[in-house]
C-alpha cells in the first residue's frame, strides 16, 4: 500500500496509480509488505505476512448471519434484509458481537504480535489487548503512544490465516478509520500459500489502505510477481464533500472473480483490475485461496512518522467483515 516506500504492514509502498473520474483519483498508493518479515504481514501495500500458521484452511460456511445488527441506512450493498449484494450468498461473517474487552473469535482470527518494523520501518508493537470487542458489536483496534517492548507505540493486527480462507468472493468490511500524520489503517488479503510461495509470488489484494495525512483518500491495490511495491496496479477513491473517512463508518469492498477484481467504497465502483493490468509477461496470481487481515500501523516509510499534530489514542472501529460467494 502506499506511495513510495514500504507498506504498512510489511512491505514496500509504491507510488503510481490510476486516475479516474467519479471520485477516483489516480495515484493510489501501493505498498508491498516485506516478504522477509518474520510472521508479519503488512497492511496495505504488500508485506509478507506471518507464515507461522499452516497456510490453507478449510472454508466452512458460517452461520447465516444470526443477528439483526444490519443497519438499513448503512451505505453500500448492505441492507437490513440481506447480508450480501444481489446474486451473492453469505459464506462467512464476523459481526464482532461479544462482551466488552473480549478478544476476537479464535475460530476465525489470529493475533500477530511483536515489533521490528514489519518490513516498513513501522514504530508500533502489536499486542492482542489493543484489538478487542467493545460490547456494541464492533472490533476496536487502538493505537496508543506508550512504551512497550522497546517500541514507542502499541497497536493490533489480526488475520484469518490458518483459520479461514477463500478463492473469489464479495469481501467487505464496514469500518470507521482513524486519522493523523503517521497513522496507517488497512483491510487486505494475502495468498494462503505465503509459507511456500514468498511474497509477492503469493499475491496481495489491498481492499482499503489509508495514510492519515490524506484523510479523504483510500487506496485499493494488487501486488504480485513483477508488479509489487510501486509497480502494483492501484487506484484511489476520494471522499466527496470535503469530509474525512474518520468522521463516520464506510463500507470497503471488493468483488473478486476469476479474471477481474473490482473495488467499491459505499457501493460505488471506483477501480477494476484484470490480467491485462499486471503487465505483459507477468502472472495474474489471484486464482487460489487468500486470507484476510486487519491492522493499524503507526509510522513507516509510506505514511511517515507521527509528529506534534498527531493525536493519540487513535482507533480503527470494525463493524463487521463478510464474505459472500456466487
Amino acid at each position: 500500500m502506499g506511495s513510495g516506500g514500504v507498506s504498512a504492514s510489511g512491505g514496500f509502498v509504491g507510488t503510481g496509480g490510476a486516475s479516474a473520474s467519479g471520485g477516483v483519483s489516480g495515484s493510489g498508493g501501493t505498498a508491498a509488505r516485506d516478504a522477509g518479515s518474520t510472521g508479519g504481514t503488512g497492511s496495505g501495500g504488500s508485506t509478507v505476512p506471518d507464515a507461522s500458521p499452516d497456510g490453507s484452511a478449510d472454508v466452512s460456511l458460517g452461520d447465516d448471519g444470526g443477528r439483526d445488527k444490519l443497519d438499513a441506512s448503512a451505505p453500500g450493498p448492505d441492507s437490513a434484509s440481506s447480508f450480501c449484494p444481489a446474486g451473492w450468498q453469505l459464506a462467512w461473517n464476523d459481526e464482532f458481537d461479544g462482551a466488552a474487552g473480549a478478544s476476537a473469535d479464535g475460530n476465525s482470527w489470529v493475533y500477530e504480535t511483536g515489533a521490528g518494523g514489519w518490513g516498513n520501518a513501522e514504530l508500533e508493537y502489536y499486542r492482542a489487548q489493543n484489538g478487542v470487542l467493545d460490547g456494541n458489536g464492533n472490533l476496536v483496534i487502538t493505537a496508543k503512544q506508550e512504551s512497550y517492548g522497546g517500541a514507542s507505540y502499541t497497536s493490533a493486527r489480526l488475520k484469518t490465516q490458518g483459520k479461514k480462507d477463500w478463492t473469489y468472493g464479495h469481501i467487505e468490511s464496514r469500518i470507521k478509520i482513524p486519522y493523523g500524520q503517521g497513522i496507517w489503517p488497512a483491510f487486505w488479503l494475502l495468498g494462503s500459500d505465503i509459507n511456500t510461495n514468498n511474497w509477492p509470488g503469493c499475491g496481495e489484494i489491498d481492499v482499503m489502505e489509508n495514510i492519515g495525512k490524506e484523510p479523504n483518500l483510500v487506496h485499493g491495490t494488487i501486488h504480485g510477481p513483477g508488479y509489487s511495491g510501486g509497480a502494483g496496479p492501484t487506484a484511489t477513491y476520494t471522499l466527496q464533500g470535503g469530509g474525512r473517512f474518520a468522521d463516520d463508518f464506510h463500507v470497503f469492498a471488493i468483488e473478486w472473480e476469476e479474471s477481474v477484481i473490482r473495488w467499491y467504497v459505499d457501493g460505488t465502483l471506483y477501480s477494476t483490475k484484470t490480467p491485462t493490468d499486471v503487465g505483459s509477461g507477468n502472472t495474474w496470481v489471484y486464482g487460489h485461496p487468500f486470507f484476510i487481515l486487519l491492522n493499524l500501523a503507526v509510522g513507516g516509510g509510506w505514511p511517515g512518522n507521527p509528529d506534534g499534530t498527531t493525536v493519540f489514542p487513535q482507533t480503527m472501529t470494525v463493524d463487521y467483515v463478510r464474505v459472500c460467494r456466487r
